[in-house]
Order: C-alpha cells, then sequence, then structure tokens
C-alpha cells in the first residue's frame, strides 16, 4: 500500500506541474462564467427542477421510450440499431464503413464513442479516422487522451499547441498565435470532412416523439460532419433520449450556461435525420459540397453498455440523468488543479465520472480516482439535473473498499469498526473512519498521546503503516472535554442562570439550545465549543450539552456507509428527546450539519430525518436569528479585540447557503469583514492528511493563501468556520485561524 501511495503521489505531483496551470486557468473561467450566467437567467432553480423531472421521467419509461424513438427513426427513414455493449456496437459501426467502403471517416466530438473506443476499431479496420472538434483533433495529434468532457484540450496551452502543429505537419511557417491555430486546424479539417464518405457524431439529445436529434457545440464541425458525408452514423447512450421534441427546452437553455458559462451555446443543431446535403458553403466562393434533393443515409446506434443496469441499481440509477455539461468538473477544486488525466478513467472524469466508470467500465476503473471526490457538496448545487454526485461517490468508495485485499497491517486496527465493513476495508479508510474512537483514547490519555505522535519515529512509522503524511501536524486532543468542562461548571442548570442574568432585551419566544458537541469541537478545538456556549448565553440563551455520539461524517467520508448509518441512528435517538422538548440544536462545524441537512435523509427514516434536518441551525446562522427576534447586539461587542478580519467560510457551509449569515454577524458586532471568495481552502477532513493526496491539498489552498498574504488582508486576524479550513490555514500562514464565534466571545 505504501508503494502505491508513493506511486499517486507521484502521478499527481506530474500533473501539477506539466498541466495544472492550464486546466486550473480554464475551469475557473469556466466555473466563474456560469456563476454570472446563471445569475442572469430568470427561474434558473425551477429550470433545474424541471430538468430533473424530465430527466427522471424517461429515465422510469426508458424501454418504452426506446421504442418509441426506433418507431420514429425507422419511419423518417432511418435505421435504429440496440448495442448491447461496446463490442456490439463497434461490430456494427465498422460494418456501416465497410459496406460504403469508406476510406475517410470524420467525427464530432463524442464521449460516448470514447467510452467504446471506436476510432481503435475502425482504424484496425482500415478507415482513416479524423476528429473534428478541434480539442479532440489536438489530441488526435498528439495521441492523447481528453482532460475533460467539454473541452478536451483543456491541460494544452496555446504554445504547446502551436509546438505541436509545427513539428507535427513540419511548417516552414510557425504557427504562433490562437488565430493562426485555429485557421490552420479548420482548412485541414475542412479537406478531410470534404471527402469523407462517412460522419459520425455523437448525440446530445434524442427525442423520442419526432427523432430529433440535438447537437450542442461551440464549434460548426457538428453539422458540417452530419450533412456532408453520404451516410450518418449517430452514436448515443440510452439514457440521451427525451420524450418530446418540447422536453427540450430547459436542456437547450442550461447545458451551456452549466458547462462553459455561456448564455447559450454557439452551435445548438436540432436535426431529424436523414437529413438532406444543401449547398454548404466553404470560407470561400465555393461550396464545400454541392446541394442534392436525395436524403443522405441515417443510422442511429443506441448504446446499453451497463446503462440498463444502472437504471436497475437504486443508488446509481440518478447518475443516467446527466447531460455531460461539465459543470461537477468546473466546480470541483481538485479537478480544477489536476483535470481528467488524474480526476478521470478510462473515459469519464469528475465528480460524475465515478458513476459512469462503475457503471460502464466497472468498479475497478473508478477505483484510480474516487478518493477525489471528497464530498464538498458544491457540484451538487451547480448541477443542472441536480445528481447528488458525492452520494453516488461514496457508494462506490464503499463497493470498491468492501472488494479491497487486505493489507499486512490491517489487523492492527482490528474492531475499530464494529461492524460488517470492518473485515474488508482498507487500513487507512478504517483509520480516519473511526476517529471517534482515536478521540476519545487521546483525550482519555491526554497529554501523553500528544506526546507520543512526537516521539521520533512515529510520523515515519504513521506515514509507513497509515498513509498520514508526516508534514502534517496531528491534532492535539484535550484532557478535559467540552462535555466535561460545561459539567463541571454546573451544567444546564448553571447555563439558565446565566443565561437569565445575560438577558437584556426579552428574546420572542422562550428559546433553549442544544450546542452539539461534535468530535472535533468535544475533543480537540474545545475552546470553540466554550465560546459558542457563552455567546449563547449572553444572548439569553440557556445551553445544554450533552454527550451524543458523532455524526458519522468521518466514516461516511471513507464510504462506510453501514458504519455512518449507526452514527446517524444513535444521534437521532439521543437528539430525540430534546428536540420533543423543542431544543434547538445548535451545530459548529458545517460538516455536521451538512450530514443532519443533507445525508441523513439517505442513513435515517424520513420522520427522523426531517426531526432533527428543521431543527438544527448552524451556530452564526442561529446567532443571526437571535438578533433578528429581539436579542442584543451589543452583548457580542467583545472590547480589545482585533476588528479587522480576513473570514474563510467552509465549502460545505457555503453549499448550505449560510456564509451570508456569519459575515452579517460579524459586520453587526462591529467587525470589518474581508470575506475570501475561493471556495475550498484544500483540507477536506482526512483528505489532506493522506500521503498520497498531500501536494494536491496544498496546490489548492495555495488560491486561498495567495489572498490572505496580499497585502489588504495581510494584516487581518484570520476567522474560519470549519475543522478543516483551521488545519489548512494553519498550515498556508503564519497566523493561527478561530472560530468566528471566537472573536464575539464575552471572555475574549
Amino acid at each position: 500500500m505504501a508503494a502505491e501511495r508513493e506511486r499517486k503521489a507521484a502521478h499527481i505531483r506530474h500533473l501539477l506541474e506539466t498541466e495544472g496551470d492550464s486546466v486550473e486557468h480554464n475551469t475557473l473561467g469556466f466555473n466563474e462564467g456560469r456563476y454570472e450566467t446563471t445569475e442572469r437567467l430568470e427561474g434558473y432553480e425551477g429550470l433545474k427542477d424541471r430538468a430533473m423531472a424530465i430527466k427522471d421521467d424517461a429515465i422510469d419509461r426508458l424501454p418504452e421510450l426506446i421504442e418509441q424513438l426506433t418507431e420514429t427513426v425507422e419511419e423518417n427513414g432511418g435505421t435504429v440499431y440496440l448495442a448491447e455493449d461496446a463490442t456490439d456496437a463497434n461490430a456494427y459501426v465498422e460494418r456501416v464503413v465497410r459496406e460504403k467502403e469508406a476510406e475517410t471517416v470524420v467525427k464530432s466530438k463524442s464521449m460516448t464513442t470514447e467510452e467504446i473506443e471506436l476510432n481503435d476499431r475502425l482504424e484496425s479496420a482500415g478507415a482513416e479516422v479524423w476528429e473534428t472538434d478541434l480539442g479532440e483533433f489536438v489530441l488526435q495529434v498528439a495521441e492523447e487522451a481528453p482532460s475533460h468532457i467539454v473541452a478536451p484540450a483543456i491541460h494544452k496551452s496555446r504554445a504547446e499547441i502551436a509546438t505541436l502543429f509545427n513539428e507535427y505537419y513540419d511548417l516552414e511557417e510557425p504557427l504562433e498565435t490562437a488565430d493562426e491555430l485555429t485557421t490552420f486546424a479548420r482548412d485541414v479539417l475542412g479537406e478531410h470532412i470534404e471527402e469523407a464518405d462517412v460522419g459520425i457524431t455523437g448525440a446530445n439529445f434524442l427525442t423520442a416523439d419526432t427523432g430529433t436529434m440535438a447537437l450542442v457545440t461551440s464549434e460548426g464541425n457538428a453539422r458540417k460532419t452530419v450533412a456532408v458525408p453520404d451516410t450518418h452514423v449517430a452514436v448515443a447512450g440510452v439514457e440521451k433520449i427525451v420524450p418530446t421534441f418540447r422536453e427540450l427546452q430547459p436542456f437547450v437553455e442550461l447545458i451551456g450556461r452549466s458547462g462553459t458559462g455561456q448564455d447559450i451555446t454557439s452551435y445548438v443543431s436540432l436535426l431529424t435525420p436523414p437529413v438532406d446535403t444543401p449547398s454548404l458553403p466553404a470560407e470561400g466562393d465555393e461550396p464545400i459540397v454541392d446541394g442534392t434533393d436525395d436524403d443522405g443515409e441515417f443510422h442511429l446506434v443506441l448504446l446499453d453498455n451497463g446503462r440498463m443496469a444502472m437504471r436497475d441499481d437504486e443508488q446509481l440509477r440518478e447518475t443516467l440523468r446527466c447531460i455531460r455539461c461539465s459543470a461537477c468538473l468546473n466546480s470541483c477544486a481538485n479537478f480544477q488543479q489536476v483535470g481528467g488525466h488524474g480526476f478521470g478513467g478510462e473515459t469519464y472524469s469528475g465528480g460524475i465520472g465515478t458513476g459512469w466508470e462503475a457503471g460502464v467500465h466497472g468498479e475497478d476503473s473508478a477505483a484510480e480516482f474516487n478518493d477525489l471526490c471528497t464530498g464538498c457538496s458544491r457540484c451538487v448545487n451547480q448541477c443542472p439535473v441536480k445528481i447528488d454526485i458525492p452520494w453516488i461517490n461514496t457508494v462506490v468508495r464503499n463497493r470498491i473498499a468492501n472488494g479491497a485485499d487486505r493489507g499486512r497491517f490491517d489487523h492492527l486496527v482490528d474492531g475499530l469498526v464494529p461492524d460488517e465493513e470492518a473485515a474488508g476495508y482498507p487500513l487507512q479508510k478504517r483509520f480516519f473512519g473511526n476517529f471517534e474512537t482515536l478521540a476519545k483514547v487521546g483525550s482519555a490519555t491526554a497529554p501523553v498521546s500528544n506526546v507520543a505522535t512526537k516521539l521520533p519515529g512515529s510520523a515515519t512509522v504513521m506515514e509507513r503503516v497509515l498513509g498520514v503524511d508526516s508534514r502534517r501536524e496531528l491534532p492535539a486532543f484535550q484532557r478535559e472535554t467540552l462535555v466535561d468542562w460545561f459539567q463541571g461548571r454546573g451544567g444546564e442548570a448553571a447555563s439558565r442562570r446565566r443565561a437569565d442574568r445575560a438577558r437584556v432585551d426579552e428574546l420572542e419566544g422562550d428559546r433553549r439550545a442544544l450546542l452539539y458537541p461534535d468530535v472535533y469541537t468535544n475533543h480537540v478545538q474545545v475552546d470553540r465549543g466554550k465560546a459558542a456556549v457563552r455567546v449563547l448565553e449572553a444572548l439569553g440563551v440557556p445551553v445544554a450539552v450533552p454527550d451524543v455520539p458523532g455524526s458519522g461524517r468521518a466514516p461516511l467520508s471513507q464510504g462506510m456507509i453501514s458504519t455512518a448509518e449507526g452514527k446517524a441512528e444513535a444521534v437521532s435517538e439521543a437528539l430525540g428527546p430534546y428536540l420533543a422538548e423543542e431544543y434547538d440544536v445548535v451545530v459548529i462545524e458545517p460538516s455536521d450539519l451538512a450530514m443532519f441537512r443533507g445525508e441523513y435523509e439517505k442513513l435515517l427514516a424520513p420522520t427522523d430525518y426531517e426531526t432533527i434536518s428543521e431543527g438544527s441551525y448552524e451556530i452564526l446562522e442561529y446567532v443571526f436569528g437571535l438578533l433578528e427576534n429581539g436579542a442584543d447586539v451589543d452583548a457580542l461587542r467583545t472590547p480589545g479585540s482585533d476588528r479587522r478580519l480576513a473570514y474563510h467560510s467552509h465549502c460545505q457551509q457555503r453549499t448550505l447557503g449560510l456564509e451570508q449569515y456569519t459575515t452579517t454577524v460579524l459586520e453587526r458586532a462591529g467587525f470589518d469583514v474581508a470575506a475570501s471568495d475561493v471556495e475550498c481552502c484544500g483540507m477536506a477532513g482526512s483528505f489532506g492528511y493522506k500521503r498520497e493526496y498531500y501536494e494536491l491539498s496544498m496546490a489548492v489552498g495555495e488560491r486561498l493563501k495567495r489572498q490572505f498574504t496580499a497585502p489588504e488582508t495581510a494584516d487581518r486576524a484570520v476567522v474560519a468556520s470549519g475543522t478543516s479550513c483551521h488545519e489548512q490555514l494553519g498550515s498556508l500562514l503564519e497566523r493561527r485561524p478561530t472560530h468566528p464565534v471566537q472573536v464575539l466571545d464575552p471572555a475574549r
């Protein structure tokens, strides 16, 4: 396992050095463009709901829609072939190419033909195959695989492409500018299209009622690929079918905005093949092809290749909603650094890549990159069809890990995971997944436990055996936990007395809060828990801090679904009596609140989930509500503290839409807040601790470091909402961060 970790680490280092800058520049541009264009789109969330509903309906009715589409296309004069797998699909397309005695085949960009490796099959049969999409053409010349499902050559700079073309074509006049490169490629590809016997495309959408094919592209090559050759073959997964032509509308509105940040993609072609071939003008005076009144020959290859099995798989089913927009790739901090050559499998990449690879190529293909999804959930908000991508990744992670071979050190932590996952799960995942047990032992034996991790050789052993990177500072466990401290000061009765004495204005309603002692707050960052108690009491709210289980976030992040389910049930049982007595559950760690409001829907019975979800609040969200309902903000104006803050919000706090509450409360309390617009610090819980991902974690954090060391923020106190953010900022900066609630602490 140590050797495998080193292999992954070396691969990531290579990608960071050779492709990272280009990938980051381009994906950030797409991501920012999406924010801008969707903000201008009226009814954006409603469109996403409609698109999701259409896709779910189509998936439900897929067998009948396949039959309807087949009848429609054949009535129009085309031929439909339902291919069981890649071999079947390739054999059919090869047969068409042989029957046409095609010497040249041109293709527009298609992930589905990448999936079945169609080019290799046709070239082995003697045909010359040319990709007509500029990015795919670049990669064909370079003999490289795509690194992005929409912009396949996103990892290549202009200079690299110029060098590639100049050397490959041995040009006397070297190409340099973007215009020169695109003009050259257009001329070369125009000649190939003109001489082609067969044109092959994918399809973004297919309508069952009319047989219409939608092609959404940024270049005009797809239209020429359809219209110029006499024979057109479209290869599309069965999931591309939507019921009616009218139902294309939300997808046309969403796909360009979600992927490249365009209000509408440059070319949206709605074709009902077979199509005729009118005169297509070239760039000069002569047409590319003379017009004809005869319809071309059309073949539609509908590909299963595991999709119908995915439809029957309750956990992978929603993967079939995917419209290949790339929003999940562009919004992912890890993908922004290494692209699809690191965060991808045989064909598909990014967050949604795990589901597709597991479905069409198998779980082994997904295993190589599945752990690069950290579960931050930002992609869920960006997905135009609302796929719960982190959950799919978790499910596949669970399946991969349960099938993994045990290593020679695995017996060292046997018993730490007390369920059926213990026997087969890899050691590193069991170690990080059972952090709650480790934290309890660490606190019970502190300070000895903290000293032990600093003994000579300890870091080396942990790196070798557990994959914990020796460059990371390990958490320091506190002997007195938050629960111990709270009980030692008198418990809930004493808290009520303090809240009553501190009350200035009567709150609307008699509120009382259960401060949830998450694992880190209870055992490591105890001071933020103490501050939260004192802030709530200062605002007139009595507090309870009972000894309750961890949320299950740690095991879930490792794919330990049954372990997380057991934790969720234990939390529900422990919080139930308090919620029944109308306590508000107040949470400091955003990832735990995300569990309560998100993942618990899949881990608990519906009524239990709804009770916890509706009764839980993030600490500054709750404070904001108190201020809105009569609490006195003067109780939070702590004298003598640094009034100028640089604030970083936790990923899951952002996806829950809670960042605004923190900044608003801090500003009302008299602080000058400079909020970071960097969406991810790169730590992501245990991810940044893992040897194989340390360099990637730090590379993601570099943007945040640059922002917080810039002149306008360099002298500000740093505050951050999440545990991971604290740990990463502590590694990136010389200043140690604190939690926002700590700067509001009356005892500060």
